[in-house]
């Protein structure tokens, strides 16, 4: 298999990076190095955690990820570069779909699936982007990777939590722009693979969960604290890919967007009026801001400035399933977290007598739970009520989750 750097960016989240290195540990890829680009005080909370030993480490206290990614980019020393956010955790096979799209020689990026908060529902799959930043939906049948070449002027799109390039390929074109501090960095890179004719591949069972965690610019619950950033990268997208005869209106559909969005969250009590205006004020000044990051020339990026660093071997992993009822979970509970710490990827089902949907979340632990109700729905698009018995409720589950989770020996 090809070597593989998997490369972390990180800003002031030691929990959620936490947790996403001990997802990370248990991928079923053999052949992988970690590097991790934080602020200072987040490295600092690694040290001495059992799960960061081997990782490579920069700091970066500027909150500019395309700086952090490319700080990332001279460290990785893999053939492949994947990459995953701090607040995503991935399926175990994650990286063993991603990377298998890069046998074929024409590939020269790849994108996975993206599970939202719950861990069932989908919050990205697959799409398209125009010059204007514009995303369409590409949908795709079945679950086998498919290869896309790109036409004038779109380009296919990749999640910044979930995407992956040969290094030679997105070192040749000098990497992120850092323009882009925050938002459309990676469909910028997108746009600029489809203007050199280069193929995409979009993998759908190459899957993360991704939490949405609460940072700088954001809160938990996804409202904005500020969007000035998110202003200056969508003036400085539009000025390297958009015509001049259509940034005019493509800016303001933006800021259209922009406004109903924080009216939703007004309107459902999260912000005041005043914030909105505020909000608003600082999108427009970020559009003034990100107008004058004219374009400029990326040179090459080097080659990797140390030498490729696996991820120390482990025992043979294997799937350990725990299956029973919500009053039995703290047993349950147990159970799939001694699995767990004895390096089994673990995951323990525990259902209710409800029609409660079905959750999954990867936990501290570091084994994955879900949880619901035994006659409620798993994929959102089953009915809502299924009449059944705990191990029928317990076989579909497992069942859904067969090639993503490895369980292909599960005891």
């Amino acid at each position: 298999m090809r070597p593989v750097s998997v490369i972390i960016v990180s800003h002031g989240r030691e929990a959620a990076l936490k947790r996403c290195l001990k997802a990370l540990r248990q991928l079923l890829y053999p052949t992988f190095e970690v590097v991790v680009v934080a602020d200072r005080p987040t490295l600092a909370a690694l040290q001495g955690l059992p799960h960061a030993m081997g990782i490579k480490t920069a700091p970066c206290d500027a909150q500019n990820i395309s700086l952090a990614r490319n700080i990332g980019l001279g460290l990785a020393a893999g053939e492949v570069v994947a990459f995953i956010d701090d607040d995503a955790v991935p399926e175990p096979t994650w990286l063993t779909h991603l990377a298998a799209v890069f046998d074929d020689a024409e590939v020269a990026a790849a994108g996975g699936y993206v599970r939202g908060r719950n861990g069932i529902s989908w919050q990205w799959r697959g799409a398209w982007v125009d010059g204007c930043g514009v995303r369409h939906a590409l949908p795709l049948e079945g679950e086998r990777p498919t290869v896309l070449h790109p036409g004038p002027g779109r380009a296919v799109k990749t999640e910044g939590t979930n995407m992956a390039f040969r290094r030679e390929v997105i070192a040749g074109i000098g990497g992120f722009d850092p323009a882009f501090r925050f938002f459309l960095d990676e469909t910028d890179v997108n746009l600029r693979l489809a203007r050199a004719g280069l193929a995409t591949a979009l993998v759908p069972l190459a899957q993360v969960h991704h939490g949405f965690a609460a940072s700088a610019r954001r809160r938990a619950d996804r409202v904005p604290r500020d969007l000035f950033e998110i202003g200056a990268s969508h003036a400085a997208f539009l000025l390297r890919h958009c015509p001049d005869a259509k940034r005019g209106g493509a800016q303001a559909r933006f800021a259209g967007e922009q406004r109903r969005r924080l009216l939703r969250h007004m309107v459902a009590g999260r912000l005041e009026p005043r914030d909105v205006r505020h909000l608003l004020a600082r999108l427009e000044a970020g559009f003034a801001v990100g107008a004058a990051r004219a374009p400029g020339a990326l040179p090459a990026l080097p080659h990797a400035s140390e030498p490729f660093a696996p991820l120390p071997p482990r025992p043979a992993l294997r799937p350990k399933l725990t299956c029973g009822r919500w009053w039995h979970r703290a047993r349950l509970r147990r159970q799939a977290a001694h699995d767990a710490a004895a390096g089994h990827v673990s995951t323990a089902l525990i259902f209710s007598l409800t029609t409660a949907y079905c959750h999954v979340r990867f936990t501290p632990a570091g084994y994955w739970e879900h949880s619901g109700g035994q006659f409620g729905k798993s994929e959102r698009d089953e009915p809502l009520f299924t009449l059944r018995r705990l191990r029928r409720k317990c076989d579909a589950e497992i069942a859904r989750i067969r090639r993503e989770r490895g369980l292909t020996g599960e005891s």
